[in-house]
């Protein structure tokens, strides 16, 4: 006896685990991160591992399929926020540290939380650092491939 039925192919749902090829761009097209040269980007859909946009985009592809998707800042890194653009006074830096802006410094809380923060102006009294994400209040562009559910 022959069954000819053919098994369906499983689409890619939120509770799945999932495994893709990703490239990400900004809108200018300048590329901030990919999984090419590297293994697949493994995370179970609906458990908050990657931006919300970037979950959105997977559920409902099927393995070997690919998409290209628009992520707005509220669905990726959020909007920049003025609350973690601080100002510090220059004797709290080590003296040592010849600060530039645009450096990426570690900034170690009270309860001992490291941050990174970027160096955006420097003063002769103070430094003013940026703890936004460095993609927070961007347009996102992904070009994602789903290679495995399960």
């Amino acid at each position: 006896m022959h069954n000819d039925k053919r098994h369906a192919v499983a689409e890619a749902q939120t509770g799945d685990t999932v495994k893709v090829h990703y490239t990400g761009r900004l809108e200018d097209g300048t590329v901030f991160d990919s999984s090419e040269g590297r293994e697949p980007l493994g995370f179970t859909l609906g458990s908050g591992q990657v931006i919300p946009g970037f979950e959105e985009a997977v559920v409902g592809l099927e393995p070997g399929g690919s998409r290209t998707t628009t992520i707005p800042p509220e669905e990726a890194y959020g909007t920049v926020r003025d609350d973690l653009i601080i100002e510090v006074e220059r004797s709290q830096v080590p003296a040592e540290l010849n600060p530039e802006v645009g450096q990426q410094l570690q900034l170690t809380l009270a309860d001992g939380q490291a941050v990174p923060v970027v160096i955006k102006k420097v003063g002769d009294e103070e430094l003013t650092l940026d703890a936004n994400h460095p993609l927070a209040g961007k347009t996102l562009v992904f070009d994602i491939e789903l290679v495995e559910v399960g």
